[in-house]
């Protein structure tokens, strides 16, 4: 029976693994008599103090304990017999979490946003680093928050930061084995300042708003019924706000009673309570201020 090599199908692409875990491959095969079983990798032989090679007459198996960066690369496996082999090869990848940033620096601010650009790390871990994690924190609470995840570029912008508060930034690497163990962190800081914005206030020209009293509505002649009482209205205007004087019958009216006396908004008036025909006259309507005065007139009948 011809030699022939049954390589399952997990490890016909790359077979990866981080630094510290087990390699352990089983690999079928064929043939009889019992084949010769020859790995190598780079055209050398293994080095059996640290990879393990155990052949049975159907199998082969691959173990590492504890796998390390420079078991990567690619292994060649030769079944032989007679002269007739069957050859495959092994990729495998042992990788590692990445190394942090390089020559992160806060580059710009305006407003509510800063840049930022560092540059690759040195070290990618032995795996094509996936992106980026920017993180933030204010000096106020010194929590780190990320603010920007799976960058791809080696730059960010990062928006909406707070006024008033003071920022520092941090970057970590990201490969197939997950973030860096350490971040490259900003040396300078973000102070997000208010922009002072001077408040030029708005020239009014003074006006003069001082006037005479101007009686806007005159007061009307009125009749009214014995014992029933009865209101006195009219309206003024003028400024500083006139001093109102009632009179009857050319006689101010003073602290009585009977009158109750009013002004609000400009409007004036005088209420006569219960009136008798003794309470039927000429009233008057008198607005004084510093600049002049108004009066104005009208008859009450009381029957």
């Amino acid at each position: 029976e011809l030699p022939k090599i049954r390589m399952p199908r997990h490890l016909r692409q790359t077979y990866v693994r981080h630094v510290g875990d087990a390699v352990n491959m089983m690999i079928p095969f064929q043939g009889k008599p019992q084949p010769e079983v020859i790995w190598t990798k780079g055209d050398q032989p293994l080095d059996t103090s640290h990879i393990n090679i155990r052949n049975t007459e159907k199998d082969t198996i691959f173990y590492i304990r504890k796998a390390q960066r420079s078991d990567s690369g690619k292994y060649e496996l030769t079944v032989r017999i007679n002269g007739a082999e069957d050859k495959a090869t092994l990729d495998i990848q042992v990788i590692e979490p990445p190394g942090p940033p390089q020559n992160l620096k806060l580059v710009d601010m305006w407003g509510f946003n800063v840049a930022l650009e560092w540059t690759p790390p040195v070290d990618n871990g032995n795996s094509e680093i996936k992106g980026y994690v920017v993180q933030k924190s204010d000096k106020k609470s010194g929590k780190w928050f990320t603010a920007l995840e799976h960058c791809t570029r080696t730059s960010c912008t990062i928006s909406d930061l707070i006024i008033g508060n003071t920022y520092s930034f941090r970057v970590f690497t990201e490969n197939a084995c997950g973030l860096s163990e350490k971040a490259a962190v900003t040396s300078a800081v973000a102070h997000i300042e208010k922009t002072k914005t001077a408040y030029q206030p708005e020239k009014i020209p003074q006006r003069d708003m001082m006037e005479p009293p101007k009686f806007t509505q005159p007061l009307t002649d009125r009749t009214t019924t014995r014992g029933y009482s009865t209101h006195l209205f009219c309206s003024v205007r003028g400024f500083p706000q006139p001093k109102i004087i009632w009179m009857k019958n050319q006689m101010e009216i003073r602290e009585d009673p009977k009158y109750i006396a009013m002004i609000e908004q400009g409007i004036c008036s005088l209420q006569i309570r219960k009136p008798s025909p003794f309470d039927g006259g000429i009233y008057t309507c008198k607005a004084v201020n510093p600049l002049g005065e108004a009066s104005v007139d009208c008859k009450l009948d009381v029957k």
